[in-house]
């Protein structure tokens, strides 16, 4: 409910900034302020961060140690980016975001405070908590940014409302964990972090390298303006992985920590989330992809129609990260972090390749081609095969998506032939939208006792 709740407030906030107050320029200038921001997020803390959800033991207690890692290794990042910004922005070929890219990323420095509070939070289960404190960010970026972009701050209007609302979470974060931002250091302890998250930091670098190499591609290659375009489509592809991806993650990490020690009940655990998450996302996944041109035109106008080309693809990269994701997760519960850093390592690689051609052959139509290329015939069956290696074999990955794909597929056949009939009449796109959905539930109603948590019958875990 709260990453709903929060993803769709954020939906409506961009579209009013899109059809009122920003143009594709602007949005370029902010996509490449927010790809700096996550790169320098996935590192910031060193990995160390994980370790007060995972390790075993009172938190607290090593929990000193985690926080002044994070906060030294966080300054360090936003004292070297801001020193450099003109010259990251100027590759990235937006030199005006260098103002952008300075305040924006101040938000590194609060989420190297932040871990340790968030950490015990999410390592508690204490979601509620976590409701009202990711509500209070919302209510007061959106604000700002909302106030700031009328009063026309452009792009600046975003990087001031993160900054104040990521400050307001960190408060209320200190107050919903009391007794977690204490300073403090142990040489042992810092050790063993290190040997436990430089890996992981590593695997995250090179994961958000993933994410965010086609804006970088894209705003060097074909200018700002195509950029904005493309940041559009890639938001609006990200609703399904941020709705039901992220809420996932809240809880997938501690939960399979849980299940480490028991490898036929991870291997249970993974197949059945793996179930739910996909059977979830498929849907939404197919509908936006079919009609992406008449929603890309109906949510935020004509303008940015040809953000619309290359949404179908995008659609696929993001139900395609879902599965990833949840593996992610899995794969460092069961201890195969070094694993991931090459896995990562081997996307982004083939990625810087693959993309950069895709932009020269086909525009953003060409990158999103060619993400999709290298998820789908490259990354997935490298990480099956890792899943495999730790007891959770084809078996229960076919088991999982055997009826969403089958879902899928169909929902696909009867949105594209009742549009092509309808039109894109808003009635005709409610019908069509309602007529699909109903095709998809009868298709995956027989696995309806998996995703309850049935267990008669299961595979062997290889």
């Amino acid at each position: 409910m709260n990453t709903v709740a929060i993803r769709l407030g954020n939906f409506a906030t961009g579209i009013v900034l899109a059809r009122f107050v920003l143009d594709p320029a602007a949005w370029g200038v902010y996509g490449i302020a927010q790809t700096v921001l996550l790169v320098l997020l996935s590192a910031n803390e060193l990995g160390v961060g994980l370790a007060i959800v995972r390790w075993n033991g009172d938190p607290r207690r090593f929990a000193p140690t985690v926080l002044t890692l994070g906060t030294l290794s966080s300054a360090v990042l936003y004292v070297a980016l801001f020193a450099s910004a003109p010259a990251v922005a100027a590759a990235l070929g937006s030199p005006d975001a260098t103002g952008v890219l300075r305040v924006m990323c101040v938000s590194v420095l609060i989420d190297g405070v932040a871990q340790v509070p968030n950490g015990v939070l999410t390592r508690e289960f204490r979601q509620v908590r976590r409701l009202v404190l990711d509500a209070l960010n919302f209510v007061l970026s959106t604000g700002i940014t909302l106030v700031l972009a009328f009063a026309g701050w452009g792009a600046m209007s975003f990087a001031v409302g993160a900054v104040v609302g990521n400050a307001a979470g960190l408060v209320g974060a200190a107050v919903a964990a009391p007794g977690t931002l204490r300073f403090g250091w142990d040489p042992r302890q810092a050790r063993a972090l290190l040997r436990f998250g430089l890996p992981l930091a590593g695997a995250s670098l090179l994961a958000l390298g993933v994410v965010n190499i086609d804006t970088m591609v894209v705003g060097s290659t074909l200018g700002k303006v195509q950029l904005g375009f493309y940041v559009l489509a890639f938001n609006v592809s990200g609703w399904p992985v941020r709705i039901i991806s992220e809420a996932a993650r809240r809880v997938s990490f501690a939960g399979f920590s849980r299940l480490a020690d028991t490898p036929a009940a991870l291997a249970r655990g993974f197949s059945r989330a793996l179930g739910v998450l996909v059977t979830g996302a498929v849907p939404l996944c197919v509908l936006m992809g079919v009609l992406a041109g008449p929603l890309v035109r109906l949510v935020y106008g004509g303008q940015w129609s040809p953000a619309s080309r290359a949404l179908p693809w995008l659609m696929a990269l993001g139900l395609v990260r879902i599965g990833c994701e949840l593996a992610y997760d899995c794969l460092v519960v069961i201890g195969r972090r070094r694993l991931l850093v090459v896995v990562q390592a081997l996307w982004l690689g083939a990625l810087a390749a693959v993309l950069v051609a895709g932009a020269r052959l086909g525009g953003i139509v060409g990158v999103a081609q060619g993400h999709v290329l290298v998820a789908a015939g490259l990354v997935v069956p490298v990480f099956a095969a890792a899943l495999r290696s730790g007891g959770i074999g084809l078996r229960w990955i076919a088991r999982a998506c055997a009826w969403p794909a089958l879902g899928g597929a169909a929902m696909a056949a009867t949105t594209y032939l009742l549009h092509h009939r309808l039109g894109d009449g808003v009635p005709a796109l409610l019908v069509t939208a309602a007529a699909a959905f109903a095709v998809y539930a009868l298709c995956v109603l027989p696995s309806r006792r998996f995703l309850r948590g049935a267990t008669p019958s299961e595979p062997s875990p290889r």
